[in-house]
Order: C-alpha cells, then sequence, then structure tokens
C-alpha cells in the first residue's frame, strides 16, 4: 500500500537491475532474476514485497499489522556512509559499528541492516559476514547515500535520471564484497522521497522501507533517552530506525543492549522487516 506522500523526518526500492557476478547484466533485483530462471527441480523462495501503487509507483512499507496474537517488532540500522566521505575513512573515522553487531549476535536479536554500496566497499569483510549470518538480512540503502529530493538534511543529492543507476550500483558493491541475497527492500537516505523519486524507480518489484519509530540516535551522547524513545514508541508491528555508523552514532550499542530486554520483557518478539511485510499479506 502507498500512504499519502510526505517526508520523513529522521537523520540517517527498489533494487533495480544489478549486474551478475561476471558476464552481462540482465535486469531486475537479485529475488527476481532468481525466480526467472530457477534450477528446474529447486523451488525458489522469494522474499515477500508489496504490489506496486497507484500508477506503477514503488510502494513503500512503514509498519507491520498491528493487531494479532503475537507482538512483533523490527530493528533496522542504516549503514551509511557518503560517497565522498572515504578520506575521512582513511584518516581513522569509523563508519562500521562492530560492537554493535556483536551486541545483536549476543542476545539472538535478528536484524536487517540498510547498507549502503559505499560502505561495503569501505569494510567488504564485515558486509561478507553480516550478510552471511541468518540472524540478518541486507537491503539497499543506495551507493552514495545523497538524497532523492531536494533539501533533506543537507545531504548532497542525485538526479532523478541517476536515482535507478545509484540503487544498481550499491548492488553491484554488495556483490563484489561477497553478499550473495541482498533483499529486494530501499531505504531513501534521510528517508526522503517524493513522487518522482517513487516513480525513478517504480518497475523494479522491490519495496521501499521507512519506519515509524525514530530512535534519534543519530549523533546523540546521552543512551538512556534514545532508549527511552524507542520504548516510548514501539508498537506492535513498529519498524524502528537506528545506525550502525560508530562515528555518528556512539551510543546505539548501549541503546540496543537497553531496549532489546524491555521489549522482551513486555512480550515483543524480534523479526526482520521481510516477516513483517509478509505479515501485511503482501506478494510472493
Amino acid at each position: 500500500m502507498i500512504r499519502p506522500l510526505r517526508r520523513v523526518t529522521a537523520v540517517c526500492a527498489l533494487a533495480a537491475a544489478a549486474l551478475t557476478a561476471c558476464g552481462t547484466a540482465p535486469s531486475g533485483p537479485p529475488t527476481q532474476r532468481q525466480a526467472a530462471h530457477p534450477a528446474p527441480s529447486v523451488a525458489v523462495s522469494r522474499p515477500p514485497t508489496l504490489a506496486p501503487g497507484p500508477a506503477g509507483l514503488t510502494p513503500v512499507f512503514e509498519h507491520g499489522p498491528r493487531a494479532g496474537r503475537e507482538k512483533t517488532v523490527a530493528l533496522t540500522f542504516d549503514a551509511d556512509m557518503t560517497a565522498d566521505q572515504g578520506p575521512r575513512a582513511a584518516r581513522g573515522e569509523r563508519f562500521d559499528n562492530p560492537g554493535l553487531i556483536a551486541a545483536l549476535r549476543a542476545l539472538k536479536v535478528p536484524a536487517t541492516v540498510f547498507m549502503t554500496g559505499r560502505w561495503a566497499e569501505q569494510y567488504p569483510v564485515q558486509a561478507r559476514t553480516i550478510g552471511r549470518d541468518p540472524l540478518f538480512e541486507i537491503a539497499n540503502h543506495s551507493y552514495s547515500h545523497y538524497a532523492f529530493t531536494g533539501d533533506c538534511y543537507g545531504l548532497p543529492t542525485v538526479s532523478a535520471e541517476r536515482m535507478r543507476a545509484d540503487v544498481e550500483r550499491a548492488y553491484a558493491a554488495f556483490r563484489r564484497a561477497g553478499v550473495r541475497d541482498a533483499m529486494p527492500y530501499f531505504r531513501f537516505p534521510g528517508g526522503c522521497y517524493d513522487r518522482q523519486a517513487l516513480k525513478a524507480l517504480s518497475g523494479t518489484g522491490v519495496t521501499a522501507v521507512q519506519w515509524d519509530v525514530v530512535s534519534g540516535d543519530a549523533f546523540a551522547t546521552d543512551a538512556d533517552a534514545v532508549a527511552r524513545q524507542v520504548l516510548d514508541g514501539v508498537r506492535p508491528g513498529s519498524v524502528v530506525v537506528l545506525h550502525c555508523t560508530r562515528s555518528a552514532a556512539p551510543t546505539t550499542e548501549r541503546v540496543v543492549r537497553t531496549v532489546v530486554p524491555e521489549l522482551r520483557a513486555r512480550g515483543y518478539r524480534f523479526v526482520k522487516v521481510s516477516e513483517l511485510i509478509g505479515a501485511t499479506g503482501a506478494r510472493r
């Protein structure tokens, strides 16, 4: 379903044709290619996606079902790195957060990581190990982390003509890092999108994923305040946006270690975004 177009206020799909590991480049996200040419005797399971909206616009997902016997919540982590931040990384700035990933593993929390292609290039070993860990799923957060609209938290912008290519480039970066099965989900940098952006990325069969709970972890120094904001905002079916970038979100590991046991005590089960989308009656 498509909700009324709006700008989402948080700091921090369309995947399209991704190049194959070698040879030519068929169009469509990885799961679409698998479905088009499955092995004769092997059933191919495709991740759930939403149907296109009016006029074929890319569908937008914000949260899962509110009602039901079970309370579920998805923690999502944006692995941000803009295309021009390589020199800062070379000088020692850390855009990764291994402690956070270790905490999620220790707590056995499934999660969805929205990764930029630039992050995967900077940290290919981490991208590969996260992508191969069944606890996690990797989704697309663009290659450059440039905004898909104007006036988006000061981010540089990508032109409408380059939007699809930017998403494709991220999938190519994932493959080079050894991520085999990136999900057919896309998160707009900064959470900023409009009709033009949805149209530019339509026709790919992929779902844009937003959120309904803003953690406020970006540039925060008070982990307790961030944890309270998450705990106050979560409802059944919520998608929480956090960050996997140590330099820009230094408190996130402590936040996770606080909110996970509390939400479990409240009866919540942690799931990946794909499970929430599937629970909406999405197509497969």
